[in-house]
């Protein structure tokens, strides 16, 4: 998985918003709820995003992925190693990361969102 084109990928999503947070996290949102993050200045820095919670335990039983910090509960894995997802498969789980968070807004705020795009 390349992490700039993951960045490229999330950046498309409608509504999507950007910011740091932390220090030198990068934080991908909509409607100011998080999908995605990853860690700024770090050549090897890997990213972590929501999955499903029946694919969360099958994800995290694969090598270079791994509960996310202090978000496990939430069930966000961390990939700390990029080769351990190609750049497909790690952008279908971060388009369902996006639509898991989206599914949570209001109505009225995933309308706005969406007629803004």
């Amino acid at each position: 998985m390349d992490l700039e084109i993951a960045k490229s990928l999330c950046r498309t999503f409608p509504g999507c918003t950007e910011d740091m947070k932390w220090g030198a996290d990068l934080v991908f949102s909509v409607g100011d709820k998080m999908f995605a993050v990853t860690r700024t200045g770090q050549e090897d820095g890997g990213i972590s995003f929501k999955v499903d919670d029946e694919r969360f335990l099958e994800l995290t039983d694969r090598p270079g992925l791994v509960p996310a910090p202090y978000l496990a509960r939430a069930k966000w894995v961390y990939v700390e190693d990029t080769d351990a997802l190609g750049d497909e498969e790690a952008a279908e789980l971060l388009r369902r990361s996006y639509e898991l968070v989206f599914a949570k807004l209001t109505r009225k705020l995933q309308r706005e969102i969406l007629a803004h795009d």
